[in-house]
């Protein structure tokens, strides 16, 4: 009997292992696949859009008395802030830098109490030529309840594109966000974020997840089973999001709220996609304990809605794909059990196979997860000869790194379990804060 158990561990292990080649397997092939999309789609550019798609957006659009007059090819900028001096103006640098140029910019202040304001109104009389407007909340509302005041109330935008205050925006990532508009179904578009720095453990760790996520994006767009966009640099089309009232305030994360909100309304009509051209460059957190909280906050909220767009889950709908019900979503779900697990796996079958001397297994595993991220460095788009080189030295470090944040979604998870209440009984989101910054600390111009 005291056999059983250790066997248990071996083939959860095992299990786990196998599931990961074969999403790597799914994850490779498909780029690949994505790749090729992606040249045809950019030689099928200036598809006309259906009056029909543009009538029913229109018509079932949630529009109010207060609401702008939406002006075609202009793009909605808004910016979510919450106490952001530090990297506040790097970030307008970034959006004066664009290569588009039909753009107005929306900072909505969430009651900031240090100088973000201050550091706006001064950008402002300094780049007359932009077309920049703060939004100054009272009190602090929370981040969804920000956004959804500067949208509805001043947003003209035929298109939105949503960014956090500590992201840069490569020059072309609008005009390359706009191109995927040109397929009438496409109501959302996730940026390719990458981190800023990678000079630390947690730097590299955070480097190195974002480049095989992201590169997951590609498959999902390919298969049309993508529900998950972010807050930095996604682009929506004004008139979904006023169909769909803008974002949702009961949840921890609300940028994946509004995109499965969407989604609801039927991926088939309503498609989310992936722009691996749309660049955006963002902070990664400092500390581990920093990492820990953000993770929690990530996948708390990630719960909580796949708890309340559930319906979606095995439920077979001429709206929805295939793809998304039956693969996209259980997956999503079943990732978090694995979760569980995973670290306790690795951790007694390292020690059982240093115990019996047949370490097959582990060097198989590490093996693969090293393949992989050199594969995901090589392939990557976006990256210089240089940048491949250095980070191929750091690629046989992933397997150590990715134990390391098994265990910080481990923790999460744990802390999620013991919260179980609110993944159902959802209060509003009012208050939020933003962490520690790697930005050098700005000052305010004289005169401001």
């Amino acid at each position: 009997m005291s056999m059983d158990i250790p066997l248990v561990i071996f083939w959860l292990f095992a299990g786990v292992s196998i599931l990961y080649v074969i999403h790597f397997g799914l994850y490779l092939v498909g780029a690949n696949f994505y790749d090729v999309w992606q040249q045809r789609r950019k030689a099928l550019w200036g598809v006309r859009f259906p009056a029909e798609y543009e009538a029913e957006c229109a018509a079932t659009a949630t529009w109010t008395s207060r609401a702008p007059p939406e002006v075609p090819g202009l793009v909605s900028i808004v910016v979510a802030a919450h106490n952001e001096e530090t990297v506040i103006v790097r970030t307008l640098d970034s959006i004066a830098r664009s290569t588009y140029r039909s753009f107005e910019v929306i900072v909505a202040d969430d009651s900031s109490t240090d100088l973000t304001g201050r550091l706006v109104r001064d950008y402002q009389v300094r780049h007359p030529d932009m077309d920049l407007r703060i939004v100054r909340m009272h009190k602090n509302v929370g981040k969804g309840a920000a956004l959804n005041a500067a949208l509805r109330r001043h947003g003209r935008g035929q298109y939105v594109m949503t960014l956090d205050a500590d992201s840069i925006l490569e020059p072309g990532a609008i005009t390359n966000a706009l191109t995927y508009f040109d397929d009438p179904y496409v109501a959302g578009v996730a940026a390719n974020v990458q981190i800023l720095s990678d000079t630390t453990v947690l730097g590299l760790l955070q480097r190195f997840e974002h480049m095989i996520g992201y590169r997951s994006k590609k498959l999902y767009s390919l298969l049309n089973c993508e529900f998950v966009v972010g807050g930095v640099a996604s682009t929506y089309r004004m008139r979904v999001l006023r169909k769909v009232d803008f974002y949702d305030t009961d949840t921890l994360t609300e940028d994946i709220g509004l995109s499965m909100k969407i989604t609801k309304l039927g991926n088939r009509r309503f498609r989310m996609v992936y722009g691996a051209d749309v660049v955006a460059r963002t902070e990664g957190v400092l500390t581990l304990p920093a990492l820990a909280k953000q993770r929690f906050r990530w996948k708390y909220g990630s719960l909580q809605n796949l708890i309340k767009y559930r319906g979606m889950m095995l439920n077979p709908s001429r709206r929805h794909t295939g793809t998304l019900t039956y693969y996209r979503m259980p997956m999503a779900i079943l990732s978090e059990f694995t979760l569980l697990v995973s670290p306790l796996a690795w951790t007694y079958a390292v020690y059982w196979s240093l115990v019996t001397q047949t370490p097959a297994l582990i060097v198989g595993a590490y093996a693969t997860v090293t393949f992989y991220t050199l594969l995901t460095i090589w392939l990557d788009e976006n990256l210089t000869v240089r940048e491949r080189a250095r980070l191929s030295v750091y690629a046989p470090t992933a397997y150590l790194l990715f134990y390391i944040m098994d265990l910080v979604q481990l923790t999460a998870a744990l802390r999620c379990i013991a919260r179980s209440r609110g993944l159902v009984r959802r209060q509003e989101i009012n208050t939020w804060k933003s962490p520690k910054r790697a930005g050098s600390t700005v000052v305010v111009a004289h005169g401001a």
